[in-house]
């Protein structure tokens, strides 16, 4: 196949800083999927929407990688949630861009239901054949979040469309197809799992004291580790809670990182959601025991996961989740809510502990069994690090997906990795109380 290939990140920069409202998994995903392909020998162009006047339109990141700023809307910072109207205006400019420079490209690789839109109108101007990864599914989160999804209604009926066009659907984890399958009436040919990863040559243990040391924190005291976006939806509520129970319940003070935010110094002013947890761990007085430490760069992450005795995780809902990924791969045993990817990535009893979502209570027991067990941290430790190596390098991921390329540009689309019982093949279904 030639090995020109268009991604499509209409909202997620692959440059972007990671941690804010905005900016979290899928922009590593892009970033790392990119990387790779091209050491798989691919030429990469990623198209994602210019957020800056000042941002040139083309910028070449690595030696077989470019990312293409594409105007869709004011050139300025605009949530998700609002660009839906202006992906017309992206599909227009970016195939603008295709024939100004003459290029060819062997597949689209969209990332997103917007980004799916654009590569849909591509496909009928170019004929080329497009993938689709939904990272996130609209029926999903508005039954997680229910008023407050900031998306319209007609997402849905969007997302479908998209499926029936597309070439390919990359689903993420079990969950993520039982739901594509479920609740669209996808086409089970299409589908292939294929999880996101993480980067061994960025993630790796580092000695904890050490690490600490790195980061200037106390080398004795117990250490709870959450790290990602700081939106409500992560949950990072329900572990400030916990921790007050720990307190509580089993006299243990343990300190809370909470690494995320739209700037390297917390502030309440560009991150609100820095602000209402602050006031919670106020109310609960854990205040003394909860660190917000601003954003940080992706090459400081490691001394964070290897500092802590414990990453935690409990968002609402979780397409997939990286960051347990990383932490495991920093042998740091990982409590994660039972949602998504999380309850595929996280191994019962072996690399951590599965809770409920929202339940703290529940959390917070099980962070009293780790932190008061050095043996089993160390044991969980250990199996945490093969876990990961073993199934889950961005090298992995990049030739499954390369493999599923080859079998879309040949005209042949592979059927789903897992197998599926006839139940798995029922037409569109509505969960209850969805439009």
């Amino acid at each position: 196949m030639d090995k020109r290939l268009a991604l499509i990140s209409e909202h997620a920069s692959p440059l972007a800083t990671v941690g804010g409202i905005d900016a979290g998994g899928q922009n590593i995903a892009v970033a790392e999927l990119a990387k790779e392909l091209a050491r798989l020998g691919f030429t990469v162009d990623v198209f994602t929407r210019c957020c800056s006047p000042m941002a040139p339109e083309i910028v070449q990141w690595h030696p077989r990688i470019r990312v293409i700023h594409i105007t869709a809307g004011a050139q300025d910072c605009l949530a998700k949630e609002d660009l839906l109207p202006h992906m017309d205006e992206f599909a227009r400019n970016m195939s603008r861009f295709i024939r100004k420079q003459a290029l060819t490209y062997s597949v689209v690789h969209a990332h997103f239901f917007m980004s799916g839109l654009v590569a849909m109108q591509l496909k009928r101007e170019f004929r080329i054949p497009f993938i689709i990864t939904f990272h996130a599914l609209g029926l999903v989160r508005r039954l997680c979040q229910g008023s407050s999804d900031g998306f319209p209604i007609e997402r849905t009926r969007l997302e479908q469309r998209i499926m029936q066009e597309a070439d390919g659907i990359v689903a993420l984890c079990p969950q993520d197809s039982d739901d594509l399958l479920k609740l669209y009436g996808a086409d089970a040919q299409k589908i292939t799992i294929i999880p996101n990863g993480y980067n061994p040559q960025d993630f790796f243990p580092i000695r904890q004291e050490l690490a600490r040391q790195t980061l200037g924190l106390n080398a004795e005291e117990p250490l709870l580790l959450q790290l990602g976006r700081m939106v409500p939806r992560k949950g990072v509520d329900n572990v400030i809670r916990a921790v007050s129970l720990l307190l509580q319940r089993h006299g243990i003070a343990a300190r809370l990182l909470v690494v995320g935010g739209d700037s390297r110094n917390p502030d309440p002013t560009l991150t609100p959601e820095i602000g209402r947890l602050q006031q919670l761990a106020t109310d609960l007085g854990v205040a003394h025991l909860v660190t917000f430490t601003g954003s940080r760069n992706r090459d400081e992450l490691r001394h964070y996961y290897s500092a802590a005795d414990v990453f935690v995780t409990t968002p609402w809902y979780e397409p997939f989740g990286i960051t347990p990924l990383e932490a495991m791969a920093c042998g740091t045993p990982v409590i994660g809510a039972a949602v998504g990817g999380i309850k595929h990535t996280v191994l019962i009893n072996k690399t951590g502990f599965l809770v409920p979502p929202n339940d703290s209570s529940a959390l917070a027991e099980k962070l009293a069994v780790l932190i008061s067990n050095k043996s089993l941290r160390q044991r969980y430790s250990q199996q945490a690090i093969s876990h990961v190596k073993e199934g889950y390098t961005w090298a992995r991921v990049a030739q499954q997906t390369a493999d599923l390329y080859d079998l879309v540009t040949n005209g042949r689309i592979r059927k789903s990795i897992r197998l599926r019982t006839a139940d798995h093949q029922a037409s569109s279904l509505q969960m209850p109380g969805m439009p």
